[in-house]
């Protein structure tokens, strides 16, 4: 019996991705384990892992298109003894790929709207007892706004419901039609290139959602900006130290090692600060995740050291170096770069000297790392020469107050100015 092979859903909240390139092609043979496509979604470029075996009878989409919904049939496979050319001329019960291929683009408020005409007409709500399908997502939103999701029609595939029914649902659980976007998408723009000579290069789905995301970061999230100036001497002179007594080892601690423990112990220290606005209600996180800015071609991801607090210095740094490899690689697993509880971004190795980061929702701050520069600075009442940088933590003021945010600074800058206390 021919296998269909359908689209992956690669994270718990993918609803659908860009199926970017074909490892294989119509009449290869393929077994378990074997990598088929590559899928990119909205945070990485991901591998497809084939569960069957069999041969390649049909591709039904094309290398390169967008849009492909989770759950579309995007292959078929013949099994041992069937017919591939036979089995790719049977009529196929999923969506053809020519719907997929040549849907409308996708609107900058796509996923804030409801599904178009041309989707498939919504299931009615589930019975009192049935059980209800829906998206994690769709779920987790509905339990943060008291939705009641027996009330919701579902429009996605067998009348799933997904975060777009879920958005415009009433407290009561009553549906009520989904708000329009907050602002076009830089998408949005018309381009006015006035006669200049230029290239134009369509937008990744990473770059879309940074640049979503970012908008939606500035827009509904007031930010409260506050910076201190840290002396660096004593956390350069102590890693200098570990660097020697670890070298052995094979292990080479960088400041932004130190960094990330230091933001940790902070977070723990001050757990007003460890938090997360959730509508109406506040989450307050026992364990510091702190999530790495890293720059990578198609953009900007951050891979995430877990528990950072709990863990040696030198834990921190293989772990990170194994991330950031693995980011620029596009190898990373949605669970190491989806979640965290603060940001760390550091620009210092660019020469920059200070920087107000914005908060990568839904998180409650980041920490805007500067470059440690030769600078004026008062110790025990005289004015001397010492490394400074300038570090700037970017809070969402709807669940940070500015004292709480001002605390988290102090120790933050303590922890580096008397670094001992990091190896505690």
């Amino acid at each position: 019996m021919a296998i269909q092979l359908k689209m992956p859903a690669l994270s718990p909240t993918m609803e659908e991705g860009t199926l970017a390139k074909w490892l294989v092609k119509k009449g290869d043979k393929i077994e378990p384990g074997d990598i088929i496509a590559e899928i990119e979604t909205d945070k990485a470029t991901m591998e497809f892992e084939s569960i069957d075996e069999g041969v390649i009878a049909d591709i039904a989409i094309d290398a390169g298109t967008e849009g492909v919904k989770v759950g579309t049939v995007i292959a078929t496979l013949a099994e041992e003894g069937e017919d591939a050319d036979a089995v790719a001329s049977a009529p196929a019960s999923a969506p053809a790929a020519k719907e997929v291929a040549e849907k409308p683009a996708e609107t900058p408020a796509k996923e804030a709207a409801p599904a178009s005409a041309a989707a498939p007409a919504k299931a009615a709500p589930a019975a009192s007892g049935d059980r209800v399908i829906a998206s994690p997502l769709a779920r987790r939103i509905a339990a943060e706004r008291n939705v009641d999701l027996t009330a919701i029609s579902g429009s996605g595939p067998r009348g799933r419901i997904v975060k777009a029914d879920v958005v415009g649902a009433e407290s009561t659980g009553k549906p009520a039609a989904a708000p329009a976007a907050s602002a076009p998408a830089p998408a949005a723009v018309a381009a006015q290139d006035f006669g200049i000579p230029h290239t134009v290069e369509k937008l990744s789905m990473m770059r879309k959602t940074i640049a979503r995301r970012l908008t939606e970061s500035k827009q509904q999230v007031p930010h409260i900006y506050l910076t201190v100036d840290i002396r660096l001497d004593a956390l350069l002179k102590l890693r200098a130290e570990l660097n020697d007594s670890l070298a052995s080892s094979g292990v080479k601690l960088s400041v932004n090692d130190l960094l990330i423990k230091a933001l940790a112990r902070s977070l723990i220290a001050v757990p007003s600060c460890n938090v997360q606005f959730a509508g109406d209600q506040l989450l307050s996180f026992s364990r510091a995740d702190i999530s790495v800015a890293v720059s990578i071609p198609a953009g900007l991801i951050t891979p995430i050291v877990v528990d950072a607090g709990d863990k040696t210095v030198s834990k921190i740094s293989t772990e990170m170096k194994d991330l950031a490899t693995r980011a620029r690689d596009g190898k990373l697993q949605p669970h190491e770069f989806q979640g965290g509880t603060a940001s760390l971004s550091n620009m210092g190795m660019y020469g920059i000297k200070q920087f107000e980061a914005v908060i990568n929702p839904p998180q409650g701050m980041i920490m805007a790392i500067g470059a440690g520069e030769k600078r004026p600075y008062v110790i025990d009442d005289s004015l001397q020469i010492a490394s400074v940088m300038s570090a700037t933590g970017s809070f969402d003021h709807r669940a940070i107050d500015g004292a709480d945010g001002a605390q988290l600074m102090q120790v933050f800058k303590d922890l580096i100015e008397k670094p001992m206390g990091l190896l505690a």
